[in-house]
C-alpha cells in the first residue's frame, strides 16, 4: 500500500510521535497545526513542514490526523468541516480511547471516513512516545472502509491491533485507566503508608519497585489470576483483620479502599481455586467491617 500524505492537527505529545514516526516510515508530512503556536513550530521544524490553519492543514492530507485533548476533538473536527477542509476519498481519525469514530463531527457529512486509532499506552513526553508506540497495541473502531489504512499505520508503527465496536469503548477505556492511571495512584496508597514510618517517597518507591516488577513478571507468565499471592490467595484472615485494625486507627477513608481491593482480590482467589467458599465469607465479612 502506498504512504499517503498526513496531516497532524494537535501537537502535543502523541501527535508529535506519531508525525515524526510515520515521516521516518515514508509518510509525507503535508502540514501540521495546533492551538499552542510554539508547539506547532516546533513540530514542523522537526518536520520540515508548513504551520498551517486546521482547516488548510487538513485540505492538503489523504490522512488527517486529529490528535487533540479528547474534549476539543468534535469541535475541532466540525470548524473544519464547515470550512471545507474534509473532502470525499480522505480518511480523519482521532487517537482517543473514550470516544469512538463518531466523534468526528462533519467527517461523514463531508464524504470522507472517520476512524479511531487508539495506542493503549501512556505517554508522559514526546521521547517517551516514540519509545513507546513500536510494539503497543492499538484499537482500531470506525468505518469498514477505513480500517485497512488503520491497521496498515499500526503495522507501520511496528504495533498490534485489535478492532472493537463504538459501544465498547467507555469499557475498553476504563479498563486502560485501570492498568495505567490506577496503577500510579495504588503505588501513591503504597509508598504512602510507608511515609508512616519514615520513609520518603523516593525510598518508598525504591523498597517497593522490585516487588513490582517481580509481580508484574509474574503476571507476564502465568497471568493476572495465577501470579495472586498473599494472605487473601491464602485464605488468612487474621492477617487481613490486622491490616484493617491498623486501617481503622490511621485512616478510615483508606480503610475503605483497601476493603473493595480486598472484596475484589477475593473473587480472583475464588478463581484461582486458592481458598473455598467459607474462607471467601471469613475474608468478605471482615473486610466488610463485620469481624474486626
Amino acid at each position: 500500500m502506498n504512504k499517503l500524505s498526513i496531516a497532524i492537527i494537535g501537537a502535543g505529545k502523541v501527535g508529535s510521535a506519531l508525525g515524526i514516526l510515520l515521516q521516518q516510515k515514508g509518510y509525507a508530512v503535508a502540514a501540521v497545526a495546533s492551538r499552542t503556536k510554539e508547539s506547532a513550530q516546533q513540530l514542523s521544524r522537526r518536520l520540515n513542514c508548513p504551520v498551517l490553519s486546521n482547516q488548510e492543514a487538513a485540505a492538503r492530507a489523504e490522512l488527517v490526523f486529529i490528535t487533540t485533548p479528547d474534549r476539543s476533538i468534535s469541535p475541532v473536527a466540525a470548524e473544519i468541516a464547515k470550512a471545507g477542509g474534509f473532502r470525499p476519498g480522505q480518511v480523519v481519525t482521532h487517537t482517543s480511547g473514550a470516544h469512538a469514530a463518531g466523534e468526528l463531527q462533519g467527517v461523514r457529512e463531508a464524504g470522507a471516513l472517520a476512524v479511531s486509532i487508539h495506542p493503549l499506552q501512556s505517554f508522559a513526553e514526546v521521547r517517551a512516545a516514540m519509545e513507546n508506540l513500536p510494539g503497543s497495541y492499538f484499537a482500531l473502531e470506525g468505518d469498514e472502509s477505513a480500517l485497512p489504512l488503520a491497521r496498515q499505520v499500526v503495522e507501520d508503527l511496528n504495533g498490534k491491533w485489535f478492532t472493537i465496536s463504538a459501544a465498547d469503548k467507555p469499557v475498553y477505556h476504563a479498563a486502560a485507566c485501570i492498568a495505567s492511571n490506577y496503577l500510579v495512584s495504588l503505588m501513591h496508597f503504597a509508598t504512602g503508608l510507608y511515609a508512616k514510618f519514615g520513609l520518603g517517597p523516593k525510598e518508598a518507591f525504591e523498597a517497593l519497585y522490585p516487588l513490582v516488577q517481580g509481580t508484574v513478571a509474574n503476571i507476564t507468565k502465568v497471568g493476572p489470576t495465577g501470579a495472586l499471592t498473599g494472605p487473601v490467595a491464602r485464605g488468612d484472615a487474621p492477617t487481613i483483620a490486622g491490616h484493617m485494625k491498623a486501617f481503622q486507627e490511621l485512616d478510615p477513608q483508606l480503610r475503605e479502599l483497601y476493603s473493595l481491593l480486598g472484596q475484589y482480590t477475593i473473587k480472583v482467589a475464588l478463581e484461582k481455586g486458592s481458598i473455598n467458599q467459607e474462607q471467601s465469607k471469613e475474608l468478605t465479612q471482615i473486610l466488610m467491617h463485620k469481624g474486626v
